[in-house]
């Protein structure tokens, strides 16, 4: 049931089901309520825009009811929101309503503990076990749980990225288009950049339940990309329905590869003296240049275990790092968030750009990716890399070209294998992916 982040799919099909979310918030109630932090177990709920958030907020908060948890409903919040609320209210657990980039007709859960930080694997299997075994036991009626809402929650989210930057920050004089996807941000994200002075184009920030990461946002920058230069701005921001991802683009409208923000924000933590222990955690999506230019600049770099900002996360605990993300946009600052922000990354990235007194195109590609290419399949057949003829062609490929690095997946949010090959000659790093396509498509 348990996906790379969270749990998601098709709403009114298997497992975004009413009855199953009713089973789900229960199992969350009765593992993680089991020891309060006050006499009675608490959490708080929060969502993204889509007409769905509606059915699945009421089926979670009754199933949390039913086991005797107190409830408080944030209404659209984005989740890296939920997870600073849930440590700062002292909540038990707070859970996010949201399919992140996905459309409108998909929708999910991410679970937080007490500390915002996302749950563990070995947390999910106990709470699925719950389900499987019926181990549900309903509270007596005078102990039901008490259902609030929570009005300031966006202004005391917005006070709480704004001081994330220094004292006496102010972004006057830089003019920003930000695209919040339709999203959760949709308020939060205009409204934040106003308030420390910039001049703000906001496109995106009309959600109607359907339009949610639909031709906009993070999954099309080209929005915001067309907006910057129409309206002459300094720098283009795209999040996604739940605002723990971020692109951008530069004053030319020219969007911005994610392991460059990467570097761009590492080197100026670096600088500053931020960058805990000079290193930095990334997944294995990112480009091996990067990991190269920030070698040659003192900064080391971990790869997590996994990909997913959760994997991310557990790897700078370990290491004792302040700074890592994903190239996709997921961007961890370990000292204000617990997952991916991409407000707070905004924030800051444009805080760099006022550092320099340069233009972002003059600061945002410091090196040359190596030749990649990156393809997405989708597959019916969910044994699709288990199988061993496909292993085997797999495995042929890989031998064949031992120059060249490999990354073939499942997505944990989509019905699709995500494949990236990269190495130094462009023309064999697109062949060998056509390859791979075409293997893995015959497959599906």
């Amino acid at each position: 049931m348990f996906g790379t982040d969270g749990i998601r799919g098709k709403v009114n099909s298997y497992p975004i089901l009413p009855e199953n979310m009713l089973k789900i918030g229960s199992a969350i109630g009765l593992y993680l309520g089991s020891k309060p932090t006050f006499k009675r177990p608490s959490a708080i709920i929060a969502k993204d825009t889509r007409l769905s958030c509606y059915l699945l907020e009421s089926a979670l908060t009754a199933g949390l009811v039913s086991v005797g948890v107190d409830v408080t409903l944030l209404g659209p919040m984005p989740t890296p929101a939920l997870a600073v609320l849930t440590k700062s209210m002292r909540a038990d657990f707070g859970v996010m309503i949201s399919a992140s980039h996905n459309l409108y007709q998909d929708n999910g859960i991410k679970i937080f503990d007490g500390a915002g930080n996302k749950i563990s694997d070995s947390c999910q299997a106990n709470i699925l076990d719950i389900i499987n075994s019926n181990r549900i036991a309903l509270v007596e009626p005078e102990d039901l749980g008490r259902v609030y809402r929570m009005d300031d929650a966006p202004g005391r989210y917005i006070e709480y990225v704004k001081n994330t930057l220094p004292k006496n920050t102010t972004f006057s004089g830089v003019k920003v288009v930000i695209d919040a996807a339709n999203g959760a941000a949709y308020k939060i994200a205009p409204r934040v950049l106003w308030e420390l002075g910039a001049d703000v184009i906001s496109i995106g920030c009309a959600p109607n339940g359907v339009n949610i990461n639909k031709d906009c946002g993070s999954n099309c920058i080209e929005n915001v990309c067309d907006a910057v230069v129409e309206n002459g701005a300094d720098i283009g921001i795209a999040l996604d329905g739940d605002a723990d991802r971020i692109a951008i683009c530069d004053e030319n409208g020219h969007s911005v590869n994610g392991d460059y923000l990467l570097c761009i924000l590492a080197t100026y933590m670096k600088s500053v003296g931020l960058l805990k222990n000079s290193g930095i955690v990334i997944t294995k999506a990112s480009n091996s240049a990067l990991v190269d230019f920030l070698s040659q600049i003192g900064i080391d770099v971990i790869y997590s275990a996994k990909i997913g900002d959760k994997s991310v996360m557990k790897s700078l605990i370990e290491h004792d790092f302040s700074f890592g993300g994903e190239q996709s946009g997921h961007i961890i600052f370990r000292d204000y968030s617990s997952t991916g922000d991409g407000l707070i990354a905004a924030l800051r990235i444009i805080l760099v750009l006022l550092k320099s007194g340069k233009k972002l195109s003059q600061i945002i590609r410091p090196f040359n990716l190596y030749p990649h290419s990156s393809i997405n399949i989708p597959y019916s057949a969910d044994d699709i890399l288990d199988r061993e003829s496909i292993k085997d062609e797999l495995d042929k490929i890989k031998r064949e070209c031992p120059d060249l690095s490999f990354m073939i997946r499942k997505s944990g949010t989509e019905k699709v294998v995500r494949v990236i090959v990269e190495g130094k000659d462009e023309h064999k790093v697109s062949y060998v992916a056509n390859s791979l396509r075409c293997v893995l498509m015959n497959a599906s």
